[in-house]
């Protein structure tokens, strides 16, 4: 809690007392342009399950509730902003940090500092915001690799040619867990990205050094990893592939290459993402590879929104909202140096209803084939989504 203190303490202590209300979303706005913001994010999701997993697992239907986020924001424009946000379903901290207008601070624009938990500057799909999935669940490389959020210091800026995002992340989340070192960049040059037109190129890395810890006997034990990847949904706890607990981890290094098509309606995404393990005691190092090709079409004529090197939610230009068809490959290789961790491959249909700014339905058919250790399934799945954000 103490790491939360100050950013609560400046939500507190700057916000005038003078402030007239909004309705919708719940926001205070003084006369002066400042803001103080409630964020909500809620999402219930529905799993119906054909097959079986691995070792003759019972993929079970499941009904529950995959989001519960709620956040604060206070803005003060042209200076800082602060963010604190909490997932009450997964019981975990979401983005808590401070980001600082350079220009206010030195006279002239070198891009936006953030201190504090946020998101890996590294891949694509992995850093957008949960309420702008495209499907209702992350591809199959993005499950595996992406290193989520990260306590430390991050720093971005744009130009009109190119945007460059660079972090070092220090410590534990605010969960305690993750301890180490992570420094990451993405660059990505983007020469088109104006409303229904954009062109994103890029690439980035990162380079992890894991802590290890000493047990109750002061016994000290090396650092280990996991990367492993679900069939489709959050709501069973089978995985398509898994390269069990990897033992005396020295360093992890990620390195990927992403880009994004929109023009008018249609839009095309894709990412291909490589893990490696460095390990000590002799251990081999272990490599994992994978990625994904997504096409989207709004039938309805809304383009997909770009914005800071990422994309949200269409907003619906007609009175029944917008309705968006989209069809996603991915595959995830985790066989390696002797470890069967598995193969998997995956089509995923999906639909998307936009009934105005905060409500979205979503619907997802997937068709996954996956072998590990000399077993093969073929589950299928129909999810469902009802997901109301602000």
């Amino acid at each position: 809690m103490k790491r939360i203190a100050l950013p609560c303490l400046l939500l507190c202590v700057t916000l005038p007392a003078a402030a007239q209300t909004q309705t919708w979303p719940p926001r205070l706005k003084t006369a002066s342009g400042d803001e103080l913001t409630l964020t909500g994010n809620v999402a219930y999701d529905a799993a119906d399950f054909s097959g079986s997993g691995h070792a003759g697992a019972v993929l079970h239907d499941d009904t529950g509730w995959r989001r519960k986020e709620f956040g604060i924001g206070y803005k003060r424009a042209g200076r800082y902003d602060v963010t604190v946000g909490y997932d009450f379903q997964s019981k975990t901290w979401l983005d808590v940090a401070l980001r600082l207008e350079t220009k206010a601070l030195f006279g002239r624009d070198l891009g936006k500092l953030r201190l504090g938990q946020s998101k890996m500057a590294v891949g694509f799909e992995g850093a957008t915001a949960s309420r702008a999935g495209s499907y209702i669940e992350a591809s199959l490389p993005t499950q595996a690799f992406y290193e989520s959020r990260r306590t430390g210091v991050d720093w971005a800026y744009e130009q009109p040619l190119y945007i460059l995002n660079a972090g070092y992340y220090f410590g534990s989340d605010l969960q305690g867990n993750n301890r180490g070192d992570t420094a990451a960049a993405r660059l990505a040059w983007t020469p088109w990205k104006a409303s229904g037109n954009v062109l994103h190129l890029g690439v980035s890395a990162s380079k992890e050094s894991p802590e290890g810890e000493v047990d109750g006997r002061d016994q000290y034990r090396a650092p280990t990893a996991r990367w492993r990847a679900r069939a489709g949904s959050a709501l069973t706890t089978d995985r398509l592939v898994d390269s069990g607990t990897l033992r005396d981890i020295q360093q992890l290094q990620r390195r990927g290459i992403e880009a994004l098509w929109i023009n008018g309606p249609w839009s095309l995404q894709g990412e291909y993402q490589q893990q490696t393990a460095r390990r000590g005691s002799g251990l081999p190092d272990y490599r994992g590879y994978g990625g994904y090709a997504s096409a989207s079409w709004l039938v309805t004529g809304e383009s997909r929104p770009y914005s800071a090197g990422n994309v949200g939610n269409p907003k619906p230009g007609h009175r029944h909202g917008a309705v968006e068809l989209l069809l996603r490959r991915d595959h995830l290789d985790l066989d390696d140096a002797g470890i069967a961790g598995g193969r998997a491959r995956s089509w995923t249909l999906g639909a998307n209803w936009y009934l105005g700014p905060n409500l979205k339905f979503q619907g997802n058919y997937v068709r996954a084939d996956a072998r590990r250790a000399g077993s093969h399934v073929d589950p299928h799945l129909l999810s469902l989504r009802a997901q109301l954000h602000f």
